[in-house]
């Protein structure tokens, strides 16, 4: 499987992954539309790509000016290739080859400003939005994509600035409840 880097240092940047795993990659369009939505607001940033899987949203970010990403990923054979492909790009990241639930149970030093969360669609993430706020700054931003069917979580500790569909997807970005920022209206 090849994925392509859509802008920033590694614009137009083909990536091949490992076959035989069951991993679902965020797809390109709605990774544009996620990005639209960020616009210059990564730069800077210290992200955490929770259920990374490839890692194209990680790996994006750091191709936009993000500092630092995390990558959490349970599969071996995928955070060994993640780690392989951001050690080639020359990307500051760190590859965890744990559970997401073991990774939100221990303390984070640093918390992070944005966090990617797209796990594999049998996965239940709606308990997991209270861990989700421990390691989240003030003013950060949360980006959650499931299955369309499922919808997007109602949570007292989120509150979600933008929202869309793409076929079987249905995504969107929050900010946590009481954080005084908005995003702006890009049109998308």
């Amino acid at each position: 499987m090849r994925l392509r880097v859509i802008a920033g240092a590694w614009r137009g940047r083909r990536l091949r992954f490992p076959a035989g795993t069951t991993v679902r990659p965020t797809a390109d369009r709605v990774r544009e539309t996620l990005f639209n939505w960020l616009g210059e607001r990564i730069e800077g940033t210290r992200c955490l790509d929770l259920y990374a899987g490839t890692g194209m949203l990680g790996l994006e970010a750091l191709s936009r000016g993000a500092d630092e990403v995390w990558f959490v990923e349970r599969d071996r054979k995928l955070a060994r290739h993640l780690g392989e492909q951001l050690r080639l790009l020359g990307g500051n990241g760190r590859v965890l080859c744990e559970d997401v639930d073991t990774f939100l149970r221990r303390a984070v030093e640093t918390p992070f400003d944005v966090v990617f969360v797209d796990p594999p669609y049998a996965t239940r993430v709606d308990a997991e939005i209270g861990a989700l706020v421990s390691v989240m700054a003030p003013e950060a931003l949360l980006y959650l994509e499931r299955a369309a069917s499922e919808g997007l979580p109602e949570s007292a500790a989120l509150c979600w600035q933008k929202t869309g569909r793409a076929g079987a997807v249905c995504f969107g970005l929050a900010r946590l409840a009481g954080s005084a920022q908005r995003l702006p209206n890009t049109g998308t």
